[in-house]
This record gives C-alpha cells, structure tokens and sequence, in this order.
C-alpha cells in the first residue's frame, strides 16, 4: 500500500513527542477468575514532519503505553508539511475506516477528531480540515490518516517524478 517514495526515519535523531490515542481495557475469564490488561494506541512525531504510530499491551496502564511509544519509534514516516498544512486534498483509507483531509488557510486550525487530531499534531500540521467517515475505531482511523498523509507529495517530488523542471509542475 506504501508508495516507494515514503521515507523512513531513525528515532535516535530527532526529539519526539508522544501522544496517547486511546487506552482500552481488556478482560480475559479463565478458570481462575478475570485478568484485566491494558491495550495502548501511541502517536509520536517531531511536529516537523515526521510521525508513527504504535500499540502497546500490558497488565498496567504505564507499561502498555511505554511499549506503544517503543512500537511507534519504529514505524515512523516522512511526512511533506507547507506552510503548515497539507500540500493537496487527500483520502485515504484502512479497513473500515475512511479519511477526507484537505489544506485549509492559515488560522483555520486543526479541524479534526479526535484521533485524527492526535496525528496532525504530532505531525506539526497547524491549518487542515479533515472528515472521519466509515468506521471510529481509533486503531482504524489512526492508520487510515497516516496512510492518507503518506501518500502526500509536495512539488519538488512532482517534479522529480515527472522529470521536469519544478516551474513546469505549476505551468503546465
């Protein structure tokens, strides 16, 4: 589903920013009573482009949003952000879940739900509008936005994929 320019990014070299998704208990009945764990949906992103998403579970809250974080670390992606918004309209989807996210004009805000709001701002995404649509799973629709984010691309990888110079992207 990735594209080939999606780029990769090592966690060591920058500083993130975590966010906590949403937090889901869980019960599993066995023969000895109930066991009740914890599921974690993290978000991490550097506010300059760069983010990822993970899950974590554990039997305590603490432990499986610290295993999310670390989870997060490693799926981090490059993300192109103008202006502090997103460079054209975008949709994108995952499972059940559908995302619109369009470019809005400075002083809009993030309007956005609530796990979609997470990923625009651990991005670093001050201006967007954006619709959740299908599915509100948050697993679903935090995967739904980073896909649609990843496939974003600015001008100057317009140009270079169609092997133009970049005043033609506009131009014609």
């Amino acid at each position: 589903m990735a594209s080939t320019d999606v780029k990769k990014v090592r966690s060591s070299e920058i500083e993130l920013k975590d966010k906590l998704v949403a937090i889901n208990r869980v019960t599993k009945v066995t023969k000895g009573g109930r066991n009740f764990g914890f599921s974690a949906i993290v978000v991490v992103g550097d506010g300059n482009g760069v983010v990822g998403h993970g899950l974590g579970k554990a039997n305590e809250v603490a432990t499986a949003i610290s295993k999310g974080i670390d989870d997060a670390k490693k799926n981090l992606v490059k993300i192109p952000v103008i202006n502090g918004t997103v460079p054209h309209s975008q949709e994108g989807k995952y499972s059940g879940a559908f995302v619109l996210i369009k470019p809005a004009a400075h002083g809009t805000g993030v309007i956005a739900g609530g796990a979609m709001r997470a990923v625009f701002e651990s991005v670093g995404i001050k201006n967007v509008l954006a619709k959740s649509k299908g599915s509100s799973n948050p697993h679903n629709v935090v995967k739904a936005t980073i896909e649609a984010l990843m496939q974003m691309r600015d001008a100057v990888t317009v140009a270079q994929h169609r092997g133009i110079e970049m005043n033609k992207v506009f131009n014609g």
